[in-house]
């Protein structure tokens, strides 16, 4: 799952949408309520194609095909509206993983459990051919695994073995690596039933040993290898062979028919349950995650005026509309009293600066300059103070320096506002300052949670929000154009493991662990990783460190199996905390391997915690340590004047927010400095920082240079540079 986008709907029809899980050309589907409670896979076509009269026509037979099968190991069709102004179509929700995502988490499934994997499959198959159709695209995606079966999904490529509108002669349809032959070649009027028992023998195969059958490459590079070669079946167990050898027959006459595939395997590793813990474990992980979703009402983004429009009803005492944890919008209500109230509540406001008097001229009189003010909204006592801290003093730096400019055009005045890390007060300072006509920008909020909370406020009051340590891969901005980060989004931290296990450690093979206990984040670094990493060369594994898994048992057994798999690196994307135990155990293993993990355990307490086994560690990050930049020297001397200390992390990437902030405000004039004015030319300004280069695509306005490595060695943090530098 994924989390919801600024532009995806609140509803379809009267399915409540909570979260994405997945994403195509043609559609997204979402994990939905439908109105009497139940969940549901929502699959809705993008407007593009609802445009066109042929996908809509295609799209009304899919929903028909699909209704014609009744299996209880075809996932069931619910409801559906080909005719909507954007189609669509709701099946029963399955918990459990694809069985690609099994395989690349798990590894290979068991003999037993393939075999039962198949009998069902080929059970559903039976039916799909008893109702006249062919399926046409079976293969692990299409396949979702629960505690008591499997379910096969998405009859888009089904059809009748007659109709070959879809599959006309030369037109190729469907995945290669699970294509039968006639399919490959596009033979459209040769698929019929015999077609999906090859692509359930390329399933099985792969299923049991991890591979395809007829490798990886290009889509012409497997489609030829399926036309002309043997499939590679080294691995598959000897009593699976001659049924599998059967199955991919090049021939569509030699290969049995789906009841015979099923007579096969049927009756074996039915006594007990079919999978093994590890995917049980799994799924109940996923069912866990889903229970665990808010009942929260959610808001749709008007495309109109671009205005959050509430799908509740107005509260007497005021509303507030946030971005929920799934990065949706929603609606909640707050009673806010007096102005006084909200300051007693923490958001006290201390003006830094106030009507100052400006330069001097020529002449030498005082001038008195243009008055701006920013925001600084930060974690100063929670959590996250130690970070929320250094922005605030590298803010006051930059402001300090600024002012004391000659021939600026404005001054500016700081306000610095603490949230604690709560996203209730953030919400609370977020409305003040979006009341607040004098505040023209916001740097902050310091952690995701508040700036979630906060980004649909700020948007309401098309308030700038300049983040420094925030990188929200789920909020978009094209939708939320207020939202500047100055920072890549989390799933590019992936980059820099990406360079250093090819470039400076030379892996081969990787273990990729994914902390649940991260979420989201996690699961993006380990996937982002698997898709870089995977090619001919080198291999992948993937393993799952369960939130709840706190025990050094735990630790061990994953050391284990890093070690099992004769893996030269280690990726983990969890925190400090559960790096450390892992480090130690790694250690405990006599592993000596590349190891490496992401900004969220780049700690001192992971050194602490971690003791000797942490020496060697490297970490991936979007933020430097300015003692180290040549460029950052004179900030370093003028932070260690003001506040006697090296500047910590962040401060630097703060200081130079703030002056890409000032630029942009330059830009568009002191006179013109309003708010919408400031969030479009902060979108064109070009800022050479003393850390980076602040500047924004064109197209996804998004900033993605700008990413670092740290070594942890003798018992502190070295930073190596940039990545790309620090690997060459």
């Amino acid at each position: 799952m994924e989390p919801l986008r600024g532009a995806d709907p609140a509803r379809i029809a009267g399915y409540r949408l909570l979260r994405r899980l997945g994403a195509g050309g043609m559609g997204v589907v979402y994990l939905a309520r439908s109105p009497g409670g139940a969940l549901a896979a929502v699959k809705v076509i993008r407007a593009a194609y609802a445009d066109d009269a042929g996908f809509r026509a295609r799209f009304r037979r899919e929903v028909e095909t699909a209704g014609r099968v009744a299996n209880p190991w075809v996932v069931p069709l619910l409801a559906a509206d080909p005719d909507a102004e954007s189609p669509w179509l709701a099946t029963a929700f399955v918990p459990g993983p694809s069985l690609s995502e099994a395989v690349q988490e798990c590894g290979p499934l068991p003999h037993g459990t393939v075999r039962v994997l198949g009998a069902r499959l080929a059970e559903a198959l039976d039916a799909v051919h008893g109702a006249g159709l062919v399926h046409r695209d079976v293969k692990p995606g299409n396949v979702l695994l629960a505690v008591d079966g499997p379910r096969m999904i998405d009859f888009g490529i089904a059809r009748m073995p007659e109709d070959t509108a879809l599959t006309a002669s030369g037109m190729v349809v469907g995945s290669p690596g699970f294509l039968s032959p006639e399919q490959a070649q596009g033979r459209g009027r040769e698929i019929g039933p015999a077609s999906d028992v090859f692509s359930l023998g390329c399933l099985l195969a792969y299923a049991v040993t991890g591979e395809r059958p007829f490798g990886h490459g290009s889509a012409a590079e497997m489609l030829l290898r399926t036309v002309h070669d043997e499939p590679d079946l080294d691995g598959v167990p000897a009593p699976l062979l001659p049924l599998l050898r059967g199955c991919l027959a090049k021939e569509p006459g030699s290969r049995p028919a789906v009841a015979a595939v099923q007579r096969a395997l049927d009756g074996v590793g039915e006594g007990g349950g079919w999978l093994p813990e590890s995917l049980t474990r799994l799924i109940a992980r996923r069912s866990a995650a889903v229970l665990a979703l808010p009942a929260v009402e959610a808001t749709e983004v008007s495309a109109a005026s671009g205005a959050l429009g509430a799908t509740v009803a107005d509260a007497p005492h005021g509303d507030e509309t946030a971005v929920g944890p799934g990065g949706a919008t929603r609606r909640r209500f707050l009673v806010l009293g007096s102005v006084a109230g909200v300051l007693a509540a923490g958001g006290t406001a201390a003006w830094w600066t106030a009507n100052r008097p400006g330069g001097t001229s020529a002449q030498g009189n005082t001038t008195r300059l243009p008055l701006l003010a920013v925001a600084l909204h930060a974690d100063l006592s929670g959590s996250g103070r130690t970070t929320g801290r250094a922005q605030e003093n590298g803010v006051r730096l930059a402001v300090d320096h600024l002012n004391s400019r000659a021939g600026r055009g404005f001054d500016l005045a700081l306000q610095v506002h603490d949230d604690e890390g709560g996203t209730t007060r953030a919400r609370q300072i977020a409305h003040r300052l979006a009341a607040d006509d004098r505040v023209r920008a916001v740097l902050g909020p310091t952690t995701d949670a508040c700036a979630k909370a906060t980004l649909g406020l700020y948007q309401q009051a098309r308030l700038p929000m300049v983040t420094v340590s925030v990188g929200l891969d789920e909020v978009s901005p094209t939708d939320y154009r207020v939202y500047a980060a100055t920072r890549p989004n989390d799933s590019t931290l992936v980059a820099p493991v990406v360079a250093y296990l090819v470039r400076t450690a030379g892996a081969r093979r990787t273990v990729l662990i994914d902390d649940a206990a991260e979420g989201d984040f996690s699961w993006r670094q380990c996937a982002g990783a698997d898709d870089a990493l995977r090619t001919g060369q080198r291999t992948t594994v993937r393993r799952t460190l369960a939130a709840e898994d706190d025990a050094d048992g735990d630790f061990r057994a994953l050391a284990k199996s890093v070690t099992d798999a004769r893996a030269d690196a280690v990726v983990f994307a969890g925190g400090y905390a559960r790096a450390a135990r892992l480090a130690r155990a790694l250690r405990s293993a006599g592993y000596s391997g590349a190891r490496l993990a992401t900004q969220r355990a780049l700690d001192p307490r992971f050194l602490t915690s971690a003791g000797d086994a942490a020496e060697g560690w490297v970490f991936s990050t979007a933020f430097l340590d300015p003692t180290r930049v040549t460029a950052a020297k004179s900030f370093v001397t003028a932070y260690r004047t003001r506040f006697g200390t090296a500047p910590p992390w962040h401060a630097a990437e703060a200081y130079d927010a703030t002056f890409f902030v000032a630029r942009a405000m330059t830009g568009v004039g002191a006179s013109d400095a309003q708010r919408s004015a400031i969030v479009g030319q902060l979108r064109e300004t070009d800022y050479r920082g003393i850390t980076k280069r602040l500047r924004y695509d064109s197209s996804t306005y998004r900033f993605t240079d700008a990413m670092y490595l740290f070594r942890a060695t003798g018992g502190a943090f070295r930073c190596l540079g940039d990545y790309r530098d620090a690997t060459a």
